[in-house]
């Protein structure tokens, strides 16, 4: 008997090649590659630009949208998205700002460290009740994420416009030098901000990467139906996600409100192209499934030291940051387009 010939194929395979070892590190690491790269280039451009008060200039006007930017990032990771987190903060500003002035006009008012711990209350609360209205809204009420958020995007800068007579919300002058140490002052030479940047940053890691909550939230965004299969509680998850964003809003308000002791219209504006770019220049894919948050915090520093080089080098006009961070998000949405 004749053996039976090799039928082995020996056209090519169409199995995808096996990725570098190293290339999905360096992938990993791109947003901090280009980081460096951009720091070294704004100290030849401008030396102001390397000095320790403008670096922490930067990381203290970054603090506020980077804060934001981690709570988006579990919204995003999850597949979702909300437009409405600059209004959200102007709005937890004035609510802040009239609760604070009504208790210290009051009779028998309170000491003024008890109004701001007050304030501060009431802004962590009002973050999170929207989160959750956001999150019913989307999961109860099978609406768009991208609809919800934009309708309360308007709703939020309308109520606050009604509050301040289409002007301003001024603090208190004596509540606002007590407050403004909680944005002017330093611990171990680093601005009180930075610190709250950093912390939740490290909690956001931790609870993106090492939680089962964390990995439930990336498993929604990779495939919500299979979510549901294994038994994820999917609308749960979501609803913690707007949680979450709510809360990290309120944060970085509390921060913003001691700058400047005001709120206005325009306050808040664009925040949440900022907090979207910065999401997605850290590398977290814009269909949702994977993120990371310290890519974040890199992609949140990166836009503060583009703007900071353009103030500094007029290199173009300051009022084209916005367009700048425009042309960022799609360029990298372009360059996602297909992942998963």
């Amino acid at each position: 008997m004749q053996p039976t010939p090799n039928t082995r194929s020996t056209e090519p395979s169409t199995k995808p090649a096996a990725a570098l070892p190293g290339l999905s590190h360096l992938k990993a690491a791109g947003p901090l590659i280009a980081l460096v790269l951009l720091c070294i280039a704004g100290a030849f451009l401008n030396p102001d630009f390397a000095t320790v008060d403008n670096l922490m200039n930067v990381l203290t006007r970054t603090a506020f949208i980077g804060i934001i930017a981690v709570g988006m990032t579990f919204v995003i990771v999850s597949g979702g998205i909300d437009l409405s987190v600059g209004s959200m903060a102007a709005l937890i500003a004035g609510a802040m700002i009239v609760a604070m002035n009504a208790l210290v006009a009051g009779a028998g008012a309170p000491g003024a460290a008890t109004v701001i711990c007050a304030g501060i209350a009431l802004a962590l609360a009002c973050g999170a009740v929207f989160g959750i209205a956001h999150g019913l809204l989307i999961t109860r009420g099978r609406i768009e994420a991208f609809i919800v958020t934009l309708g309360s995007l308007g709703i939020f800068r309308a109520v606050l416009t009604w509050l301040s007579d289409g002007g301003a919300l001024t603090l208190d002058f004596n509540l606002a030098e007590a407050y403004s140490p909680v944005y002017y002052q330093s611990v171990l030479g680093v601005p009180i901000p930075v610190w709250v940047f950093a912390l939740v940053a490290v909690g956001g890691t931790v609870i993106l990467n090492r939680t089962a909550y964390g990995q439930h939230v990336q498993a929604i965004g990779s495939n919500e139906q299979v979510a549901r299969y294994a038994a994820i509680r999917v609308d749960r998850a979501k609803v913690l996600t707007y949680l979450l964003l709510g809360v990290c809003v309120a944060i970085a308000t509390i921060l913003y409100v001691p700058r400047l002791g005001s709120a206005t219209p325009t306050t808040g504006i664009l925040w949440e192209l900022e907090a979207i770019a910065a999401v997605v220049v850290g590398g977290t894919s814009l269909r949702g499934g994977s993120g990371r948050v310290m890519g974040t915090v890199v992609g949140a520093i990166l836009l503060s030291v583009i703007g900071n080089i353009l103030n500094l080098t007029s290199i173009i006009s300051v009022h084209l940051n916005p367009a700048v961070q425009g042309v960022v998000i799609i360029a990298v949405a372009y360059l996602q387009r297909g992942r998963r």
